[in-house]
């Protein structure tokens, strides 16, 4: 092999980055543990008595071609991707199933006012039961991650898509029942447009869903 034919670590790890695809940070830190892993090498052929070229193109040699060593670290990433989507959505699904019914209060029907129609009552009802079931499903999500890093089980990555899809699907449903249930509580109680809690609760609510949002499009593009 030429020296022009030689690929230097710097290299070899631009060709890894290409094909990687995930969260930006873990994304860093797995480059980053590849590269000391390679000057490492590099050093140690070094030590050996090689020039520096021989040395970096025994390191790089050693550490192997970049398409067969992309499925191991896109794992890795789908892994991680996963496990913020779920702490996310786990932190969103507990704020709302517990402090969710306070955008309520001081409404016409919190007191001795009339009561709402019977399918509002049906859809809030709902909404905690989307957001339980969605809490669960996040624990769920990190119980896979977690047994995916101590087994190498087949099924367990296929667990994990299914759950990352459900993580993806269950919030658009609760904002979809959520929205549905603000916009019928704006219809029902004229004075909601100027209630602090309602407007706090509807900005935190959206703030909430994008972040969320850009968690499951991080997992979407690791785990594809």
């Amino acid at each position: 092999m030429g020296r022009c034919d030689v690929v230097r670590v710097e290299d070899r790890l631009r060709e890894l980055d290409d094909r990687l695809r995930g969260p930006v940070r873990l994304k860093a830190d797995l480059l980053t543990e590849a590269r000391h892993a390679l000057q490492d090498a590099v050093e140690a052929y070094r030590d050996g008595g090689l020039s520096a070229a021989e040395a970096e193109r025994r390191a790089v040699a050693e550490f192997g071609d970049p398409a067969g060593l992309a499925p191991a670290y896109q794992a890795e990433l789908a892994a991680g991707s996963l496990r913020g989507l779920a702490l996310r959505v786990l932190a969103v699904a507990g704020v709302l199933v517990v402090a969710g019914d306070l955008t309520w209060q001081g409404s016409s029907w919190s007191g001795a006012g009339p009561r709402p129609p019977a399918g509002y009552l049906l859809l809030s009802g709902s909404l905690d039961a989307v957001w339980l079931a969605t809490a669960v499903l996040a624990v769920a999500g990190l119980l896979v991650v977690a047994a995916s890093a101590r087994s190498a089980h087949p099924a367990l990555p296929r667990l994990a898509r299914l759950v990352g899809l459900g993580l993806t699907a269950a919030p658009v449903l609760g904002a979809l029942a959520g929205a549905a249930l603000y916009a019928w509580s704006l219809g029902l109680w004229e004075a909601a447009l100027t209630w602090p809690p309602m407007i706090v609760g509807g900005v935190a609510t959206t703030a909430a869903f994008l972040w969320i949002a850009r968690a499951a499009r991080s997992w979407l593009l690791a785990a594809r």
